[in-house]
């Protein structure tokens, strides 16, 4: 049996393969370790699997190396040793990066939704601004003494300032903005039988 040192050859390249293997398989396995272990579940079958997985496969290529060359088998286990560590500690980055890229994602897609709502109640107030018979029948709409329509105006400035920008807090002002117009239209009488005109009054629209 060789010596710990003892010279013995081993093919470089089979060398660099296994070394190879056996840092992605410890920081792989450290990594979906860390991972399942961090789910609010606890997932004890995945990190079970996730070892057992790991170890099947770094033991050999550790092992089976030592056999022919000690020194081979150690250079291995130190390779494995380091890519472990290194993983686990730079795991909780990758999961904050993760983290940071799904909210951006997130973020993104509220954005979107809640501009063509925007969108939406901006088409269906300049009604009551740009339609004549709307203008008319329901005065309220764009008189800012009105209570309702105060609040349906500044939650309409509230949304336009967060527009096209990236904060969390568009989407809350567009929903804001939906209910305070909702609220002034009910105030004036939207939705009801339309007020009856003056006679000779020429009906508009």
């Amino acid at each position: 049996m060789p010596s710990l040192f003892e010279s013995v050859p081993f093919p470089p390249v089979q060398l660099l393969a296994l070394a190879a293997v056996v840092a992605c398989a410890a920081g792989s396995c450290v990594y979906l370790l860390r991972k399942h272990l961090a789910d609010d579940d606890g997932l004890p079958d995945a990190v079970f699997w996730d070892g057992f997985a790991g170890f099947a496969i770094i033991a050999p290529a550790i092992i089976l190396p030592a056999l022919v060359a000690p020194w081979a088998g150690l250079f291995l286990g130190v390779v494995a040793a380091g890519a472990a560590a290194a993983s686990y500690l730079w795991t909780p980055r990758v999961f904050s990066w993760q983290a940071d890229r799904r909210f951006s994602k997130e973020t993104a897609a509220s954005h979107e939704e809640a501009a063509a709502r925007h969108r939406s109640a901006l088409a269906r107030w300049q009604r009551y601004e740009l339609d004549p018979a709307h203008s008319i029948d329901y005065p309220a709409m764009s008189d800012p003494r009105q209570p309702e329509t105060a609040a349906m105006i500044r939650a309409m400035k509230a949304a336009e300032r967060l527009r096209g920008g990236t904060e969390a807090g568009y989407a809350p002002a567009v929903d804001q903005l939906e209910r305070a117009l909702a609220d002034a239209e009910r105030a004036a009488g939207v939705g009801r039988e339309a007020p009856t005109r003056p006679a000779g009054f020429p009906a508009l629209g």
